[in-house]
């Protein structure tokens, strides 16, 4: 069997989607996106569970707006199948695009128009809304993200985080149960990307499902509970953003007064440590913690805390798209 994907031949049965994992909002397998010799994304596996904050991150070039364009059935896949909120992608992607808000690669509005008219043209296309509720959504949504006062200005005239944020506006018109940012603070000064954090925490707590592209680390350290690192179009990592942190650490950071003592017993006991504000470091590569807590408590050092030191997402990133790497995480 052969079918035309983006004006190209592909040979080959067209795989049946699967069904999506339970509780998981956006799911792919084996996806694929090649322009002619050219691979975007290699064969990704993902899943975003429901309600979670997903951060997807690489370096540029690594496939992650492909993915989302791919996600929002925009860029028809070469290979490979995926879900958005339970339905299959891109053949049931109209029973899906109601319920889900979308910013990606920067907002496109029209230039003479004011922020409020640019915005009306929006909802009008919003199945969800009546024309009669039309202006109050658009009011509403002027005033979640800040452009108000702004809103009667044409669009030529916005300021790169204006636009941002009447692309932002235009994602939040009606509730959504997933919202897909792709660099979403890109030009916001950092009042601005306070605001987006902010934005995104109130969506968490209702239940939101939320996927935020972004190159800014700290921001997805500070608002995501997931992340999925892209290197070279595929995902090489991916889960909790605790337990990713957490895996990525050897050591463990003990609070003692008895630091002295605490050395000693752990060096006698062929454990490697040392001093570390208010109690001690200790490497585990070769030990456990619980061997660290009982050579401690056997040598009567007083313990009030042992916790696994984390690996900061910075070096947790660099370590996984810098070279090749042959350990994998969780």
């Amino acid at each position: 069997m052969s079918t035309e994907i983006d004006g190209v031949g592909v040979s080959g049965d067209v795989p049946e989607t699967p069904t999506p994992p339970p509780g998981v909002a956006v799911s792919t397998r084996g996806l694929r996106k090649t322009y002619g010799p050219t691979v975007a994304v290699e064969h990704v596996d993902l899943d975003v569970p429901e309600g979670a904050v997903l951060g997807m991150l690489g370096p540029n070039g690594s496939g992650k707006t492909t993915t989302i364009r791919m996600l929002l059935g925009l860029v028809r896949p070469t290979e490979g199948t995926a879900t958005l909120l339970g339905r299959a992608v891109p053949d049931e992607i109209g029973h899906a695009l109601p319920d889900v808000g979308a910013l990606v690669e920067g907002p496109g509005f029209q230039p003479f128009l004011s922020g409020r008219d640019n915005l009306m043209r929006v909802a009008a296309a919003e199945p969800r809304l009546d024309s009669a509720d039309l202006p109050a959504a658009v009011d509403a949504a002027l005033e979640r993200v800040g452009l108000a006062g702004a809103a009667g200005r044409r669009y030529r005239g916005y300021s790169l985080g204006m636009k941002q944020r009447l692309g932002l506006a235009s994602a939040l018109l009606v509730p959504r149960r997933l919202v897909v940012l792709d660099e979403p603070t890109n030009g916001l000064d950092p009042a601005g990307t306070r605001d987006v954090r902010a934005l995104i925490a109130e969506l968490h707590a209702a239940g939101v499902t939320v996927l935020v592209s972004s190159h800014l680390l700290a921001e997805v350290e500070a608002t995501c509970t997931h992340v999925a690192v892209l290197n070279h179009g595929s995902v090489v990592a991916q889960g909790e953003l605790d337990e990713l942190l957490d895996s990525g650490s050897a050591t463990l950071t003990v609070s003692t007064p008895d630091e002295e003592r605490a050395l000693e017993s752990l060096r006698a006991a062929r454990i490697a440590a040392r001093p570390a504000p208010g109690g001690v470091s200790v490497d585990v590569t070769t030990t456990t913690p619980p061997e660290v807590v009982a050579t401690l408590v056997r040598a009567d050092v007083a313990v009030y805390e042992v916790q696994r030191a984390r690996t900061g997402l910075e070096d947790l990133f660099a370590r996984l798209t810098q070279g090749d790497h042959e350990e994998e995480l969780p």
